[in-house]
């Protein structure tokens, strides 16, 4: 064993980190390989295989973390279920005519699939599928519709029921399903926010966002409108089965979580669309998302024990409570340290290595723990969205033809606004804590 200052060990340990994950090695070794060599180095080897043997054990009694395959295979079956096959259509004939209209149906078909999802991919793979063609050749600017859809899709990661939500709250030691209710309005906040700047933006260069020609519009009648409210209903009943019944107190997240992988199943049948080959499809991305988010979990949480074992957690919290400036200074360097965190690590290894040691900090600093939570959730939609760590952009790429000659800096420049919203959004709720607390307070049972 060596005797290494405490000082040195948070240097050492998230400097490692840092430098490893540059390499482009996978995070979860990365995480758990520094904290095993830290460990073995610091503690020897009875006391590290001892921490990460209960941590792991720990982590394998955690509960809530059930929701995570329940929402995952909920999401792959509604993902080709149809569900979602007319909605689309059915928002565009409604909202075609205005400037910047399908960028707005967009946003909106995005915030609908994020209530259902819950998994950015799918969200973002569906919705650049459905709709970046569509707007490119209409005239649309690149840069506009991609911004749109990458964040549309990033609101799954947010609006429940949000896989990140479930993992974060047992980090926090917080209620799953009062996460979830503290996220509905911000999530409908950026939304709302996000159709406002597109219609603004359209307005202002009708270039950008060009509505449909008066030749090609036809009159949104009475048949639209109930194909527009027939094409509602099964996302909407679903958000209900899951939501509703957390709200209501009927029951926790992870058994919600089951009523919606029943309803799923129930859409699949009734579009005609279930087959015993779409269970095995669901059930295989199910575990793979499953064991990727159980082995990053359970290297992050061993990352943890070590890291605080040693005495680096107090050096953190002893930094953040020093900092000039009050308790909101202190948190301003939390919310900095996860926005520069998520340009290089992915949001599942920032929640399982920050949360830990931040949660106490925030607690001593006063902060209400779940409006907290909440605000590094909310400040941690810009992971998906800033490079070099950006999984949206690059799935927007990745799924877009090559035909319509999206590049990458057509993407970056599109979705620099919509950060600029997030920031916005996190202001109004540092100002009014009431978007997310209010609703949390409103539930019965506090599931």
């Amino acid at each position: 064993m060596i005797e290494i200052s405490a000082e040195a060990i948070t240097l050492l340990m998230l400097g490692g980190v840092f430098v490893l994950v540059m390499t482009g090695f996978p995070i979860a070794f990365v995480i758990g390989s520094v904290a095993f060599f830290t460990g073995l180095a610091v503690f020897g080897p009875t006391t590290t295989f001892h921490i990460l043997y209960s941590r792991f054990y720990d982590l394998s009694l955690n509960y809530p973390y059930l929701a995570v395959p329940l929402f995952t295979f909920m999401g792959v079956i509604l993902q080709h279920s149809g569900v979602t096959k007319d909605l689309y259509q059915s928002l565009y004939e409604a909202m075609g005519r205005l400037r910047g209209g399908l960028a707005v149906v967009t946003i909106i078909f995005g915030t609908i699939l994020a209530a259902c999802l819950g998994v950015i991919a799918a969200s973002v793979t569906i919705l650049t599928l459905i709709a970046l063609a569509p707007m490119i050749n209409r005239g649309y600017d690149k840069s506009l519709a991609s911004g749109s859809i990458v964040a549309a899709g990033t609101l799954g990661i947010l609006i429940p029921p949000s896989i990140m939500l479930v993992v974060y709250a047992p980090q926090a030691g917080l209620s799953v399903g009062q996460m979830f209710m503290g996220a509905v309005f911000p999530g409908l906040l950026l939304s709302a926010f996000y159709i406002l700047y597109v219609i603004t933006r359209c307005a202002l260069n009708p270039a950008l966002g060009p509505a449909i020609p008066r030749d090609q519009v036809t009159p949104f009648d009475m048949p639209k409108f109930i194909r527009l409210l027939k094409s509602l209903v099964p996302p909407l009943l679903l958000i209900v089965a899951v939501l509703g019944t957390i709200f209501a107190g009927i029951a926790p997240p992870t058994e919600a979580a089951a009523v919606g992988c029943a309803a799923a199943i129930l859409l699949a049948i009734g579009y005609r669309r279930f087959s015993w080959g779409l269970i095995r499809q669901a059930s295989l991305e199910t575990m793979r998302v499953s064991a990727f988010v159980v082995m990053i979990a359970a290297l992050c949480y061993a990352f943890v024990g070590i890291f605080m074992s040693a005495g680096a957690g107090d050096v953190v919290a002893e930094f953040i409570l020093s900092v000039p400036g009050g308790k909101w200074m202190s948190f301003f360097i939390i919310m900095a340290i996860v926005f520069l965190l998520g340009m290089f690590i992915e949001w599942i290894g920032i929640v399982f290595i920050v949360v830990p040691i931040f949660s106490p900090i925030l607690e001593a600093l006063g902060f209400n723990p779940l409006w907290a939570g909440m605000m590094i959730c909310i400040n941690m939609q810009m992971a998906f969205q800033t490079p070099p760590m950006a999984m949206s952009i690059f799935v927007l790429k990745g799924t877009a033809p090559e035909e319509l000659g999206v590049t990458i800096g057509d993407i970056i420049k599109g979705v620099i606004p919509f950060i600029l919203i997030i920031m916005f959004v996190l202001l109004l709720c540092s100002f009014f804590p009431g978007i997310i607390t209010w609703l949390p307070q409103k539930m019965i049972g506090g599931a």
